[in-house]
């Protein structure tokens, strides 16, 4: 349901389509994104290891669709937690900070 929420552009939730680093295959995930700038942030509530973020840091490039708009991404850089907090403002800052959340990722846009 997420996934289809995300792809019409519907709702808080962006879409990360990437390709898996071992099978090849295409995947969509749906995640939370915040705006920085003409940039986005994610916050990595399951850490580093999940399989988008091994998928998109393998391959140095993927592509998000947020409000049903697709942007190509090509670099994914370590945010640090104060500047993630701020791009997801509030309530959603407050909400990350009472859960410790501290892994946030720049998605850098192709330009």
């Amino acid at each position: 349901m997420t996934v289809r929420l995300a792809r019409a552009g519907v709702g808080p939730f962006a879409l990360v389509r990437h390709v898996g680093r071992k099978t090849g295959r295409a995947y969509e995930t749906p995640l939370l994104l915040a705006r920085l700038g003409d940039d986005f942030v994610a916050e990595l509530t399951y850490g580093p290891e999940v399989a988008w973020y091994r998928n998109v840091e393998a391959a140095g490039r993927c592509r998000v669709v947020v409000g049903g708009v697709e942007y190509e991404i090509d670099r994914i850089e370590v945010c640090p937690p104060e500047v993630g907090l701020r791009a997801f403002g509030y309530p959603a800052a407050w909400v990350l900070k009472a859960l410790r959340r501290r892994e946030f990722r720049v998605l850098r846009r192709r330009v």
